[in-house]
């Protein structure tokens, strides 16, 4: 039932009454957040969209109606002097919606625009069957979200109103749970939580979505400082040497074999590398940052890439990504080859205009090249196939650092198993144009690694 049937219910807040109260619960669940962030709700709006400000509205709006104030309930006393407008049936829902619990439910088997399964993580018990139109329609398979179940005509349908808790806001909302009930981490994911317990707990939800979104949106307006893994500031350098008058490729090619610094990658192509044990630059102390990023390529045989060198032409190319290993390489270089070579032109480019040339390289001829959706799926599908059936061999950090197929020799294996397919299906979700895949099934590796009973 949307909110379109608690219109009267809704319009009831403005008795002087129950609006102090409900204003009272609203402060409670946005309030902290807000201060933080030194916004009004208007504000909210803006910031996050009418949707998601007005889905936090509904949060605190579906608590207070579960509330009593001075021994009156506001549900029972708007059905008492106004339930002959609603009927029987929008009366039930009120009800229901009163007594509704905001919970924590992971989703599963979703049938777009008619309904889905969804486990509660906080309470336990078997999955419930949930018909829902909407939500069903963005909703992944194993995604998690805060809302309240009410019964409509014999089914369970979702409220008005729920959030989606990424895995990191699921991790803060654990932590958070904890914290307020005074319990130590135990091995479960998150702590179990009794229903009467649970109602008065309705804000954490809330402001645990809205602290962890806002901070999210400010790690985003700030762009992660890039560096390589020297902690240089990323600066790309394409530095051309000219072949000297005389010089041939073959000439400068057997100079460049000699050099141990510099592995042979293909045809006139070589990576400079530094192997482990050699000495390594001081770091930058920007890149001591929590939100720098590094960028840096190794070889199998554990060799850094420092670079790459190219003969093309009348040209060797020197390519690297900081002004320090364009000075060394360009020494290197020059010592090596000597006369060989020329002065070197040099071209240089920030991280920044780099990202915008590859989004802009090649625009043109995209929709004439896609290949079918059909397609698509399938190609997509062998090549995950193939991707996982290796990896059930190989070892995984998440699992404790070893492969599936050993984790699962144990109970609480088994559970981390679980839960790492979980996370790979809601990921592969996303893959593909128009969610190509969707359709890849990972049916064979729950039967292959024998959970599939913890599929739920």
């Amino acid at each position: 039932m949307d909110a379109d049937n608690l219109t009267g219910l809704i319009g009831y807040l403005k008795q002087d009454q129950w609006k102090s109260c409900f204003e009272e619960v609203l402060g409670e669940h946005l309030g902290p957040a807000l201060e933080a962030a030194d916004i009004s709700f208007e504000d909210l709006g803006d910031i996050l969209g009418q949707g998601a400000a007005m889905s936090l509205w509904g949060c605190a709006f579906e608590d207070f109606l579960g509330q009593d104030w001075d021994n009156e309930n506001f549900v029972e006393v708007y059905l008492k002097r106004r339930g002959w407008k609603e009927g029987p049936r929008k009366s039930a829902y009120m009800r229901g919606l009163k007594e509704a619990v905001m919970s924590l439910y992971e989703v599963s088997q979703i049938v777009p625009g008619q309904s889905m399964m969804v486990r509660d993580l906080l309470r336990g018990g078997d999955p419930v069957l949930v018909h829902e139109r909407s939500a069903t329609q963005s909703l992944k398979p194993w995604e998690r979200i805060a809302a309240r179940l009410v019964p409509e005509d014999g089914k369970m349908v979702l409220a008005g109103s729920l959030l989606a808790y990424s895995p990191q806001a699921c991790e803060d909302l654990a932590e958070n749970l904890r914290d307020v009930l005074k319990r130590k981490r135990g091995q479960a994911e998150f702590p179990k939580i009794k229903t009467e317990v649970l109602r008065d707990l309705a804000p954490v939800f809330t402001l645990t979505w809205l602290f962890r979104t806002m901070e999210n949106m400010v790690s985003a307006s700030e762009p992660a400082a890039l560096f390589n893994s020297d902690g240089e500031d990323l600066l790309f350098h394409d530095v051309c040497f000219p072949l000297s008058k005389g010089s041939t490729q073959k000439s400068i090619a057997e100079v460049l074999n000699t050099i141990s610094c510099l592995q042979h990658a293909g045809r006139m192509i070589w990576n400079w590398t530094r192997q482990a044990g050699d000495h390594i630059p001081e770091a930058n102390s920007k890149a001591e940052d929590s939100k720098a990023q590094f960028l840096s390529t190794t070889l199998d045989d554990g060799g850094l890439v420092l670079g790459s060198l190219e003969l093309k032409g009348r040209q060797l190319r020197l390519q690297v990504n900081s002004e320090t290993r364009a000075e060394q390489g360009t020494a290197l270089l020059r010592n090596a080859l000597g006369s060989l070579i020329g002065s070197p032109l040099t071209q240089i480019m920030t991280a920044e205009q780099a990202r915008e040339e590859q989004r802009t390289s090649g625009r043109g001829d995209v929709l004439e090249d896609e290949i079918p959706l059909e397609e698509e799926a399938e190609v997509l599908a062998a090549v995950l196939k193939q991707h996982y059936r290796r990896v059930l061999d190989e070892v995984v950090p998440g699992l404790g650092h070893v492969t599936p197929r050993q984790a699962v020799k144990t109970a609480a294996g088994k559970k981390k198993v679980a839960a790492w397919l979980k996370q790979i299906e809601a990921t592969t979700a996303g893959l593909g144009r128009e969610g190509a895949g969707a359709s890849f099934s990972f049916d064979w590796m729950w039967e292959e690694l024998g959970i599939k009973g913890l599929r739920k």
